[in-house]
């Protein structure tokens, strides 16, 4: 039986965690801090279960550097039921926009502020979705199944990257090709958001920077929602120029059943109350995805599962401990750097593996590619050499096939070295 410092697993998620963590987790799944209690026993609204929310929220806020404006929230579902969440609390935040302007305009005329708004929903409401992967087609997916009781076309599908040459997910067309929702400043339509993956985890593809074009416009602002989960904590990011980011904790921040959500709060505060909603056709947020429930209940309207989110803290806090001052700065060096060593093996053998992403955007945390042009027989036999050499989680995602490395921050440097060599061993024996 192979001990857990010989194994080097690059699974997509769940992912490795810190074996720090993983031991200290041991202990406090059996007796925490000596209570007698293990954490999975405690109570959600003790006293111990509000500071762990509390020491996890200060240690996000320092690594990320989230601004008083935002609060955290943590959620059940993953980022799947984040996909529901984002379109019935942001439309129901585009709903509330036009009550209150409809009551500036007509007053206490409640009849009237109903038909204005129900006709403003049917005429002008869009949510843009830039789809660049599996996740983020999912999502807008998602998002067109929940508005079909109103009607087609409310989704706006601004980027669809297989509309590229190779029909694939594998590549991010350029900004002045997004065709977004024009602002209402322009004489377009509403838009209640834009969506975006940073990290498509399935094809490996990233985007590099935060989109210009997405910069907030004071004049006429479009929230923007991103689901980080699989490249969360792995490098800076300006959370001000968001409404919304949210993450799945089973990549870089823990364990699953614990989902995170970074929220503007203005968001939160602008909610009208669910029988206006239904009055105007649209559905409300069921009370677990509603964020300003969540919110105002400090995660704590159900039973959450402290014991996830005190590995998530530590986790945060091991990084803290790591890069210090530096923060993510520091382990956006370290993710960097891993990715450039893995690619650079691959780049040096193009006639046995064959990067599947465009070089533009290929993604440091999910590196995708193809054995042999995809030839069968080969990616078994890379499959079960490496698996034989204890480098484990290389198969690629179902729908796609190939190999995938993920190389989330508890994949140290010492297993990518391990990698590499065997990548660059396979190639060797392998070439034509």
């Amino acid at each position: 039986m192979p001990d857990r410092s010989e194994v080097a697993y690059f699974g997509a998620g769940p992912a490795p965690l810190p074996t720090k963590v993983l031991v200290k987790g041991a202990e406090a799944f059996v007796n925490f801090q000596n209570t007698g209690l293990s954490l999975a026993e405690i109570s959600h609204r003790s006293q111990t279960a509000n500071q762990i929310l509390a020491d996890t929220k200060a240690a996000l806020t320092t690594l990320l550097e989230i601004p008083e404006s935002h609060d955290i929230l943590f959620m059940h579902g993953g980022g799947s039921a984040e996909f529901s969440a984002v379109v019935l609390n942001m439309v129901a935040v585009w709903v509330e926009k036009r009550r209150r302007e409809a009551e500036k305009d007509l007053g206490q005329d409640s009849a009237g502020i109903i038909e204005r708004v129900r006709k403003e929903l049917k005429d002008y409401l869009r949510l843009d979705y830039l789809v660049t992967g599996s996740w983020s087609l999912k999502a807008s997916q998602e998002a067109a199944n929940l508005l079909e009781p109103l009607g087609n076309g409310f989704v706006n599908v601004a980027v669809d990257s297989r509309k590229s040459p190779s029909g694939k997910f594998d590549n991010i067309p350029a900004e002045d090709t997004w065709t977004l929702t024009p602002p209402r400043t322009q004489g377009g339509k509403i838009s209640a958001f834009i969506y975006y993956c940073d990290n498509e985890t399935v094809d490996g593809v990233e985007f590099p920077d935060f989109p210009k074009c997405l910069d907030p416009d004071p004049s006429d602002e479009v929230p923007v929602v991103a689901d980080m989960s699989s490249n969360f904590l792995s490098r800076r990011v300006d959370v001000s120029k968001h409404a919304v980011i949210f993450g799945g904790a089973q990549k870089n921040i823990g364990i699953t059943d614990v989902t995170l959500v970074i929220v503007r709060k203005d968001v939160l505060a602008t909610q009208p109350p669910p029988s206006f909603l239904h009055a105007v056709g649209v559905w409300s947020p069921p009370t677990i995805l509603s964020w300003p429930v969540v919110a105002k209940n400090n995660s704590l309207y159900n039973t959450m599962p402290i014991f996830s989110i005190w590995i998530a803290g530590e986790v945060m806090r091991g990084l803290l401990e790591t890069h210090q001052d530096r923060q993510l700065a520091g382990q956006e060096e370290v993710a960097n750097a891993k990715a450039k060593q893995i690619y650079d093996a691959l780049d040096r053998y193009p006639e046995v593996y064959q990067i599947v992403p465009d070089r533009s955007v290929r993604s440091r945390m999910n590196i995708c590619f193809r054995v042999n042009g995809g030839d069968a027989g080969q990616e078994k036999a890379f499959l079960e050499g490496a698996e034989a050499q204890l480098l484990q989680g290389l198969k690629g995602h179902r729908s796609v096939g190939g190999i995938r490395i993920s190389n989330y921050n508890a994949v140290d440097v010492d297993k990518v070295r391990r990698l590499t060599t065997y990548l660059e061993g396979f190639a060797t024996k392998s070439k034509p």
